[in-house]
């Protein structure tokens, strides 16, 4: 398992000021186009927005969801849709998530986690396997959120986990308990899967 630190307290200001400085580095390190990816759900896009006030060449990154719910991306549950209305305007390149597409090494992974410890749209009944043959599949949770019921494409945890550096915006103690947990090996949830075989850095914003 990977270094995990855990950072109480960020604002979404703080958090969108420390992906700038990962950003930045990694644009530095490379003469052409890095890769990123982004979670969905409601969380992200406060920090998207202090993120885009920021100084940061966006034309030179490609921005992958790590999962989607398999709807037109003008539908308001789409994760591509509301990245690319995001970061679209300031030069991103947004690159939709399609069933066996083959996503590149990632300079920056961002995830979130759900309170029963699923990452991207690996739920906990889908089982998710640590050495995944397939970097994108096409599942349905079980149960399905009441607010997003869709089947989703989701990176599996191989392509999740090839990145310089992983990050979670995880808040609240329920949230922490189980990440906590997770860094303890003490559940084989989905996050437990893919922190055991992470092998670069990870931070999680509490």
């Amino acid at each position: 398992m990977a270094h995990t630190t855990i950072i109480d307290g960020a604002t979404d200001a703080d958090i969108a000021l420390w992906l700038a400085e990962q950003l930045h580095t990694a644009l530095a390190a490379s003469t052409g186009e890095i890769a990123i990816t982004l979670p969905g759900g409601s969380t992200p896009f406060p920090i998207l927005a202090e993120l885009a006030k920021l100084a940061i060449p966006f034309d030179r990154i490609a921005v992958w969801p790590g999962d989607d719910r398999i709807v037109g991306e003008d539908h308001a549950a789409s994760n591509v849709g509301r990245i690319r209305a995001a970061l679209e305007p300031l030069g991103a390149r947004i690159v939709p998530l399609a069933e066996g597409a083959h996503p590149p090494h990632f300079e920056l992974a961002w995830l979130g986690m759900g309170n029963d410890g699923h990452i991207a749209s690996l739920f906990p009944n889908t089982d998710p396997a640590v050495n995944a043959p397939a970097q994108v599949i096409r599942l349905t949770p079980d149960p399905l959120p009441p607010e997003a019921p869709f089947d989703r494409l989701s990176m599996t945890i191989p392509s999740l986990v090839d990145a310089d550096a992983l990050v979670f915006v995880a808040r609240g103690p329920e949230k922490r308990a189980i990440f906590e947990s997770a860094v303890a090996g003490v559940h084989d949830l989905p996050i437990a899967r893919l922190l055991a075989t992470a092998q670069t850095p990870v931070t999680c914003f509490n």
